[in-house]
């Protein structure tokens, strides 16, 4: 499908596990955006929880069947992806100030390599300010109670790798 004529945003991340944080921005972003991409990067440098087609069957199981919100994944730079799918904004979320410092670095070298490309920061609700796929992964890992902090479909996933009883 063309997206000419339609704004179209990247959400890009890892989302290792997607969040309660991730999903709210998603939910803000289509409400801005004809079309979303949540685009999981595939980074050499990392060892994530999940292999990546886990993480793409949670981020559609917590999406649902909504047209306008696509999930893939790519490889090298972002700003090459984006031009691949016909996008001119980047989604980027924002939790705290360190946050902050990193993205802006992130948006200034994107901006560099594709001046026709924009990013837009959305800050998370305060319900999710300190939710962090790490934060959730560790805290899961040792037992803690993360079932405020996910949607029930990752919940149920985590609880299996865990080896918690649902």
């Amino acid at each position: 499908m063309s997206n000419r004529g339609r704004l179209v945003a990247i959400y890009p991340g890892s989302f290792d596990p997607i969040t309660n944080g991730h999903w709210d921005i998603m939910r803000r972003a289509l409400g801005l955006f004809d079309h979303v991409v949540v685009a999981l990067a595939v980074n050499v440098h990392k060892r994530p929880l999940f292999p990546l087609a886990t993480r793409i069957r949670m981020i559609r199981e917590v999406v649902g069947k909504n047209p306008r919100v696509e999930v893939d994944s790519f490889r090298g730079l972002l700003v090459d992806y984006a031009r691949s799918r016909g996008a001119r904004f980047l989604i980027r979320g924002l939790r705290a100030v360190a946050d902050f410092e990193y993205e802006f670095q992130f948006a200034h070298m994107n901006r560099q390599l594709a001046p026709d490309i924009e990013t837009i920061f959305l800050p998370t609700n305060e319900e999710n300010f300190y939710v962090s796929s790490s934060l959730v992964r560790e805290v899961g890992m040792m037992g803690g109670d993360i079932s405020r902090l996910v949607p029930r479909a990752v919940l149920q996933t985590l609880k299996k790798k865990f080896n918690k009883k649902p």
